[in-house]
Formats: structure tokens, sequence, C-alpha cells
């Protein structure tokens, strides 16, 4: 399967970035083609047992909470594209100066960390409280997506906007007043289904582990929320069926160089392609999906502590072309792994829609 995974100026700085020279062979300094990220001359890439390139470990994705998915967007609410409280922001510039840069390092230093505090103290039940949502680190670049280099998601097709109209999610539309009659009122999240992909990969407030696990012939990436594991096999394995649909898709791995490379396809229909839950998304979970979707990600190791992890989405049926997110990612050995007890069939569905019902028969009862 071919992705394409960049336009114009774009295709050149990821040529740079996934050069054989970050595959350890040899150092290159902080530039924006690596996010900033230095990989030490004479640094040497871990290996396996079995010899091949070792991931493995916790790379949490709240790492990354504080950028917004799309560029020059308001963060008060889901996306607000285009809200009148979006401040004066430039849609071509990718990241901040570095004197930009130290300010909000300057604003967050004095943040304190109630769930580091309350975790050294041992106590457990503070720091679940706490730790509902997940620390963030200042990061330099202005937007999840870098291609369109505008850091926008590209405009979708007639059809896109057709099943979009259709979508229904507790997440309300601006204006929307959502009633609920039944479970296909709400979306895949709201059921505690899965978050889908490419959003599962994307940050949230809490619950952002990512797990890899790695043993001959397969990766695991094992998903905190909701609790989904993707099993990759590395081997060379058949094409699967086209009868075969799955939530988080049919998965295939390969290494370039140390660069993980995996190329999914078969994706279930029906999950949003974007989450509200990620600061500086479209409002109301219903960015549709079609069975056509395709993923490409590459998972590329810069030193002991740091990756760069990017997705490229096509979906000829719903999108007017590809889009690409990329950011860093840092291992993290301390990370919590708390239950995520959400599940589908939970009472909040049934809640919500006796509450709906209830509303609208005394809404209706008054106005006789």
């Amino acid at each position: 399967m071919k992705v394409p995974t960049c336009f114009g100026a774009a295709g050149v700085l990821l040529a740079v970035i996934f050069s054989p020279a970050l595959n350890g062979q040899s150092g290159r300094a902080p530039s924006e083609a690596n996010h900033f990220i230095e990989t030490p001359s004479g640094w040497v890439h871990p290996k396996t047992a079995w010899g091949e390139p070792d991931i493995q470990g916790t790379w949490p994705i709240s790492y990354v909470g504080s950028v917004p998915l799309e560029r020059c967007v308001s963060l008060g609410g889901g996306g607000g594209r285009g809200a009148a409280d979006a401040p004066p922001c430039d849609l071509n510039k990718a990241f901040l100066t570095k004197e930009e840069y130290q300010q909000r390092l300057k604003s967050a230093a004095g943040r304190a960390d109630r769930y580091a505090d309350a975790i050294k103290e041992g106590d457990l039940g503070r720091a679940f409280q706490a730790g509902i949502t997940d620390p963030t680190v200042p990061q330099r670049q202005t937007s999840l997506i870098v291609d369109p280099p505008n850091g926008r998601l590209p405009e979708m097709t007639a059809e896109g906007k057709r099943l979009s109209a259709l979508m229904r999610s507790s997440w309300a539309l601006p204006g929307e007043t959502p009633v609920f009659e039944s479970n296909l009122d709400f979306d895949t999240w709201d059921r505690c289904i899965t978050r889908g992909m490419p959003a599962s990969m994307f940050p949230y407030r809490y619950n952002n582990g990512v797990q890899i696990i790695q043993s001959p012939g397969y990766v695991v990436l094992n998903m905190e929320m909701i609790h989904d594991a993707r099993i990759i096999p590395m081997t060379n394995q058949p094409a699967p069926s086209a009868a075969i649909k799955q939530w988080m898709g049919v998965s295939r791995g390969h290494w370039e160089g140390t660069t993980l490379v995996v190329e999914t396809t078969n994706y279930k229909p029906g999950a949003s392609m974007t989450n509200i839950g990620v600061a500086g998304s479209p409002d109301g979970n219903r960015f549709p999906t079609s069975d056509q979707m395709k993923t490409r990600e590459r998972f590329t190791r810069l030193n002991n502590e740091m990756m760069l992890y990017e997705i490229t989405t096509e979906d000829p049926v719903v999108l007017t072309r590809p889009w690409t997110g990329r950011f860093p990612l840092k291992l993290d050995p301390g990370y919590k792994w708390w239950e995520y007890a959400c599940h589908e069939g939970n009472r909040t569905i049934p809640d919500y829609i006796s509450t709906s019902r209830a509303e609208r028969a005394a809404a209706a009862q008054q106005s006789r």
C-alpha cells in the first residue's frame, strides 16, 4: 500500500527527518526538521534480544497535550475554527520562536504538579483525583497537523459532508440541542467502544498511556484509553480480506532502517476521524470515516528518551486530500496506568436517554 506522506515543501522536510542520519548512525543537532530534538553524535539505537530496533516502553501522548490539533483555532471549546475569540495567528508559522518558547516554559515552570507530589507521598487516592488531567509539556510546534502546511484539516468531499450530517454525538455542535432516543444518538466514544483512528493516537485530558510491546514477529500498541490493543504483525502475512472490517483497522508493520512503519487498512466506518477531546479539534465528533480510509504511521526513535511519531491519513470518500500529524513523544517509565473502566453498556447511555425523554415530555406538557 502506498500512502502519500507529504506535499510540496513538506516533502523535503520529511525526507530530512527520516534520513539514515536519524537511525543512530550519526548525530543531528536540534532544528525544525527534528522538532528540536537532538540525536547525540555516536548514539546507537538500542536493539531487542532478537536484533530488531528497540522502541519498547510507555510513551504518553499527553506529552504534546498543550498543542492544538489544528493551527490558529480557539481552544475554548472543541475546534472553534474561525471563532471570534481566536487570537491573531499566522497559519504559515509551524513553530514558535526561541524567545516565545522560552516564555512558554517560564509560564509553565510555576505550576505545581499535585499528581507527582501525591505519588511521592504514597497517596494514590489523591494522586488519582489530581491525575484526572494528565500533565503536559510546552512545545514549540503550533499544531499537531503539519501537512497541509497551514496546519488545518483538509476540506471534506461532498460525500464526507453528507456522512457528517448523519452522525450523532453527545458532544453538541454550536447551537444544537441534542435529542437522545436510542444508542444510535451517541458516538462510539460516548458508548465506550473506541475513539477510532486516527483520533486514538492524539492526546486527551487523561488516560494518555501508549505502551509499545515487542516480540519476535509482532509489535503491540497498547492504548490506555478504552483499552484498545493494536496488534501489528511484522511478518510477510497475506493482505487481509476486504470482508474484514475493524474499528482500529488491520495493520501490517515493517522496518525502514530503525523506523517502524505501520500501514493500516480495513477500517470499519462509523467512528469520528477527529475527537473533541483533542484541543483544537472540530466540534461535535462529526468527522466521518469510510471503509476506504488508510493510515501510515512512522515511529522514529531519536535518542534514549525521545521519539518522533507521524501519522498520515487518507480517505478518498471523505477527504479532498490526505493530512499528516507529527509530534514528539517522551519515554516515561514511571507513568501510572490507571484502570479505564468505561465499557459498552454502561449506565450513562440509558440515563441520557431517559433524561432526554423526561425533559421532552415535561416541555410538551407545559406547552399544552
